[in-house]
């Protein structure tokens, strides 16, 4: 009897690695046949405009919402605590995350800015911080490299304030949310 456990997990595994193995093929693209053609396959379906913009205004909120969590978390809030200075404990990996969070602030400001082109009212509020939010690019070498004074954080404080604003004026309010220390390595 002890011996059908066993044999019993050993069908159930086997059976479930065909069934993975046989739908994972038959969900798979055909890249050698080329009797295949572009029209074959499904094409998305299109969405009202009062979607996209509800869709825009969503992702503007996320990545915007993404941008502030990071910048308080690794930038703003590590400066205050003085973890930037010489010889302070941690600082050489307190400025490794800062400079990944610069990074990852200025990738998710660049794409809320595009998220906000979808809605007229977002699209004419974010429209003057472009160049704020340009002017951050080079920051997160600066971050990594320790070369960072107040000028340089309140440019983040500066511009996170300035997109959480125009979010608000466009009925898109910005929380700050925090990404975990994975996503600043994406």
């Amino acid at each position: 009897m002890p011996r059908s456990v066993p044999l019993r997990r050993l069908l159930v595994a086997l059976l479930l690695s065909c069934s993975v193995l046989v739908s994972a093929t038959a969900c798979g693209s055909d890249y050698g046949n080329s009797t295949s053609s572009a029209s074959s396959s499904a094409s998305p379906t299109g969405t009202s405009s009062a979607e996209a913009q509800k869709f825009a205004k969503t992702r503007f909120v996320a990545n915007a919402g993404l941008a502030a969590g990071a910048t308080y978390q690794w930038i703003v809030k590590p400066y205050r605590a003085g973890k930037f200075k010489k010889g302070a404990d941690g600082r050489t990996f307190a400025l490794v995350k800062a400079g990944l969070a610069g990074a990852f602030t200025y990738n998710r400001l660049k794409a809320a800015t595009d998220n906000a082109k979808g809605d007229p009212l977002l699209s004419k509020a974010v429209a003057p911080l472009t160049a704020g939010i340009a002017s951050l690019k080079g920051m997160a070498t600066k971050l990594r490299k320790g070369e960072v004074g107040d000028g340089d954080v309140g440019a983040f404080e500066s511009v996170i304030n300035d997109i959480k604003d125009a979010g608000k004026s466009a009925g898109a309010e910005v929380k700050d949310k925090v990404p975990s220390t994975s996503q600043l390595g994406e």
